[in-house]
């Protein structure tokens, strides 16, 4: 093996203790950067880790470095990682919930059952009391030990479940056979009920094999997830200068985990892009679908954002990591379906309370049913065998199956199309809404306007280009699209912008500073919407001059030039109009909602005949312009509550940017795009994993379907039980069919919920 393909061990995780703010993460840093044998060392205050890669060939170990560190004054010590490797094929196969504890129980079992089936045939032999005893005690007490075993730690515990009904209703199958069998020792052809007990032994470990199977199943989002993960990734040598003949040999294999920002990977064709990061030389078509649910490969070349897990299409790219482990996108999309699937869901609660008394009544109808047995067919065996019968088909199983199944099964199958929800409790709201709110910007466009025109007004006399590189000054550093589009516009018609100081943003209105060069030298100028004006002197004459542009849909902003005496005396200096194009699927987004009998509603901060035309072109039912960021969290509680509060509407927000934070937190189902801020995602109960409004619709659909597969769970669970408790009761089903039934019941819940791994989107896209 090549020297540059050896995988590098000198790789450290330590868990630091005492830190309480990033003063502490660069103090600590600072100190490990001087150590002259450290390559790379990283600190995260969230995690409360050190990851550190020694040089090679340095004798530094781990317990040098907790010293080191100890010696900043914190603790340190070596973090115990936890790996994600499935369990060995031996374990699941031999498991308490394994294949071949079944198969084992079975074949034991059907020796005992041989007779019963031969019956029909005119075949009448049985077993000798003795080896019936023999056949059935290791299944009793082998097998179903860890009936007993979970049973008794639950009655220590207080609480009944349903490995102790089990228990005891195989116990007590069990123990009347070996009582009839020592009191009629002579007797070979005895009505024994050995068979009964360990066919429902064997019947309960088959339903808890097919739940365990089941439950791997619908956990596959989240295996085929971690998959995505290479093991290890390329990293170029850090003193390679970047040119077009870098020669592509010069790395070293490290696993993921010794990866840090800033390293600079290599991924070849065909290779899984082991880091979240920016591509710094190359281009390649890239497939994300199994992160994002974009089902065509995305073309990406310099200055793209690349995420860890996506398949390299036909290009050699070099890569810089800057997001790693836990704070990847990979990661927290594992994280959230993980949260999803583990959390409860509100009606969950529900079913833990029925569950919580159904055990102790399900024993109080065990005995009732014995009792009235012994009294009225006086037969003490028969009712025996009733109870027994009762207290095996009641196991509350599938009723704690019901919800949780399909919540797994239903994130699960939303995350490999590019929905992420969080929270599932959003699953009993979103099969509710009949309002979706839509914000306008990166929503339902494309989120990346462009500068179309720049109109000097007749009074001022100065150059155009000076004009644009005092507007384009104003936006140096900011992250805002018209920001952005504005730079973009002065680069291409090669002029510099000139940097201002005292550089202020005016939320909701736009941008002020004062200018250090120029025709404007030292003056306060300011970029702001035309709406924000609308107590200025002039501000008439420059809504009669935006008008046109707002016809068209257009967004314009005014460039002024603050007076001493006030902002409303301060001079209009030009309007500059920017375009921002509708996304190719807004308008079958807005479609589909309305086949779905949704109302739409639009937010926008534009005039009201710009956002009007807008909404028309898409068919919005409703549109609300001219709105503060302030002001959407109230339009939703607005739109919750209609007709002065007589009448309440289930309603989602949609949106992107900071601003839409407060909306979504205060919507009934929050809806945020991935391609916007954290701040938005964090606010919202479910993450668009792509820019794609239709993902609107299909969240929507895939919430009703999940949330019809927990009614259907809940009302089978409850079926199962309320027929087949009273005909256990009456000795219509015996004790094997009873077991059987129970098995039943659990493998039809799971197999209902599976079924939504067969959904698609509405619009396949």
């Amino acid at each position: 093996m090549d020297a540059h393909q050896q995988i590098n061990s000198n790789f450290y995780t330590l868990d630091i203790s005492g830190m309480t703010c990033a003063s502490c993460v660069g103090r600590v840093e600072k100190a490990l950067a001087k150590n002259p044998d450290i390559e790379a060392a990283t600190v995260n205050l969230a995690t409360e880790q050190a990851r550190i890669r020694v040089k090679p060939g340095s004798s530094l170990g781990a317990e040098d470095l907790i010293a080191f560190i100890q010696k900043t004054g914190y603790g340190a010590k070596e973090s115990s990682l936890r790996g994600n490797d499935a369990p060995a094929a031996s374990t699941l196969f031999w498991g308490a919930d394994g294949l071949g504890r079944v198969c084992l129980s079975f074949a034991l079992a059907a020796l005992l059952v041989l007779p019963m089936i031969l019956m029909p045939l005119g075949i009448h032999w049985s077993l000798p009391p003795v080896w019936q005893l023999a056949l059935a005690t290791p299944v009793q007490f082998i097998f179903g030990w860890r009936f007993y075993k979970a049973g008794y730690q639950s009655l220590m515990a207080g609480a009944g479940n349903m490995d102790l009904l089990v228990a005891i209703g195989t116990s007590a199958a069990y123990g009347l056979s070996l009582y009839l069998m020592l009191n009629s020792p002579s007797d070979l052809h005895q009505e024994l009920y050995f068979e009964g007990a360990a066919i429902i032994i064997c019947m309960v470990l088959l339903g808890k094999w097919l739940e365990a199977r089941a439950k791997r199943q619908t956990s596959t989002a989240i295996r085929a997830l971690q998959k995505l993960w290479p093991e290890n990734a390329k990293v170029l040598n850090p003193d390679l200068v970047m040119s077009d003949d870098l020669p592509l040999d010069q790395y070293r294999t490290l696993r993921l985990e010794q990866i840090l920002p800033r390293d600079r990977v290599l991924v070849l064709p065909g290779e899984r892009i082991p880091v979240d990061g920016v591509i710094i030389m190359g281009s390649s078509h890239i497939d994300e679908s199994l992160i994002t649910g974009e089902s065509n490969p995305v073309k990406k070349g310099l200055e793209s954002q690349v995420i860890g897990g996506a398949l390299n299409g036909e290009g050699v790219l070099i890569v810089e990591a800057q997001a790693i482990g836990v704070e990847s996108v990979l990661a927290q999309i594992i994280a959230l379906v993980d949260s999803a699937q583990t959390q409860k869901a509100p009606i969950q609660k529900m079913v833990d309370q029925v569950s919580a008394v159904f055990v102790p009544t399900v024993f109080m109808i065990a005995i009732i049913t014995a009792i009235a047995n012994w009294y009225f067919v006086d037969s003490g065996t028969i009712a025996i065998l009733r109870a027994v019968s009762v207290l095996v088909i009641a196991c509350p199983c599938a009723l704690g199956l019901a919800t949780p199944a399909a919540i797994m099964a239903g994130t699960g199958i939303a995350a490999r199309f590019g929905i992420l929800i969080k929270d599932p409790q959003v699953l009993e709201l979103a099969h509710r809404l009949d309002v979706v709110a839509f914000d306008k910007t990166g929503t339902l466009t494309q989120g990346k306007p462009r500068m179309l025109d720049l109109m000097p007004l007749v009074e001022v006399g100065t150059n155009t280009n000076q004009i644009l590189a005092s507007a384009a000054g104003l936006q140096l550093g900011s992250e805002h699209p018209l920001a952005k589009a504005l730079l973009d516009a002065a680069k291409e018609s090669k002029v510099n912008p000139i940097a201002c100081k005292d550089s202020k943003a005016l939320p909701g209105i736009g941008i002020a500073g004062t200018l250090t060069a120029g025709d404007y030298q030292g003056e306060r100028l300011s970029l702001q919407s035309v709406t924000s004006l609308e107590h200025h002197p002039q501000y008439a004459d420059l809504l009669n001059l935006a008008q046109a542009g707002f016809d068209q849909g257009q967004t314009i902003s005014v460039l002024l030039k603050a007076d001493a005496s006030g902002k409303e005396n301060s001079t209009p200096i030009a309007l500059i109009a920017f375009g921002d194009e509708l996304k190719p699927q807004a308008k079958l987004a807005i479609a589909s909602l309305h086949q779905m009998h949704i109302r739409t509603v639009m937010l926008t901060g534009d005039n009201e005949s710009a956002a009007a035309r807008v909404g028309s072109s898409l068919g919005i039912d409703e549109v609300f312009a001219q709105i503060m960021p302030g002001n959407k969290a109230e339009i939703i509680q607005k739109l919750q509550h209609s007709n002065n509060g007589k009448q309440h509407h289930w309603v989602a927000m949609v949106g992107d940017g900071i601003n839409d934070a407060p909306a979504l937190a205060m919507a009934d189902v929050g809806m945020a795009m991935s391609t916007g801020t954290d701040v938005a995602m964090q606010a919202a109960g479910i993450t668009l994993m792509r820019g794609d409004p239709l993902l609107v619709a299909d969240t929507i659909d895939i919430s009703k379907k999940t949330w019809g597969k927990i009614q259907q769970n809940l009302f089978w669970a409850f079926a199962f039980n309320a027929i087949g408790i009273p005909l256990a009761a009456f000795g219509y089903l015996s004790p094997m069919l009873a077991g059987s039934a129970m098995a039943l019941s659990s493998f039809c819940v799971l197999s209902n919920a599976l079924l939504l791994k067969r959904w698609r989107p509405r619009n396949i896209h």
